[in-house]
């Protein structure tokens, strides 16, 4: 079937197949959380990005095979509800922005920082700081060799606009700046896009909306 990227908490999840890498979409909890597994198809190693909520749903999509590693993309609770439960459960190695960290009551085991490589497999994520919704907001980017990139914005970027600033001039300024500078300006068109919460989008159906973005201030 082919992959939507709609899902909705208690559904099934979707899966984005691609040559090297898998992609497995499920949406938990009461705020309606985006997590995503990815299993390297080449080693069948798996990568968790936001153990958000419900632990139950999550350790039923990883599996027996269980999960090398996961990545919170940021320190917002709705991001890590499930994380201390899934890390007992799985022996999985912790990742997050070197300035989000302090706010994730599970320890991380690796900072990330800007431009770092995050494995599964044989496959490599580059992580992306933005900074804005949070101090250590991270995204991951897959660049497919096979095809175009993906990248996992948390919530950093969503259809229709940046996360939320809180109304906070230079936190927006600094939020839309990184997304254009890391994410529009150096990525093509046809990147997807998957954030923290509700549908996918791609660069290219957003970058028309950056001038109105850029003029309502959020």
């Amino acid at each position: 079937m082919t992959y939507s990227g709609e899902v909705r908490v208690g559904g099934p999840a979707d899966v984005h197949e691609l040559k090297d890498l898998m992609i497995t979409k499920l949406a938990v909890g009461p705020m309606d959380n985006n997590a995503y597994l990815l299993r390297c198809r080449a080693t069948d190693e798996q990568l968790l990005i936001d153990a958000a909520n419900d632990a139950h749903a999550l350790l039923g999509t990883i599996g027996d095979d269980g999960i090398a590693s996961v990545v919170t993309t940021h320190r917002h609770g709705d991001h890590w509800q499930a994380l201390a439960e899934v890390v007992a459960a799985t022996g999985a190695r912790t990742y997050a922005g070197r300035h989000d960290a302090e706010g994730i009551p599970v320890p991380t085991d690796v900072l990330v920082d800007d431009g770092d490589t995050i494995r599964v497999g044989q496959v490599e994520l580059t992580a992306r700081h933005l900074v804005g919704h949070t101090p250590g907001s991270i995204a991951l980017v897959y660049d497919d060799p096979h095809g175009h990139p993906h990248v996992f914005t948390g919530d950093c970027l969503f259809p229709g606009g940046v996360g939320n600033t809180h109304k906070d001039p230079k936190a927006f300024a600094s939020l839309i700046h990184d997304v254009e500078t890391k994410v529009f300006d150096v990525l093509p068109d046809e990147t997807w896009v998957y954030p923290g919460h509700g549908n996918d989008t791609t660069l290219g159906a957003e970058r028309p909306h950056l001038p109105e973005w850029h003029a309502r201030g959020w």
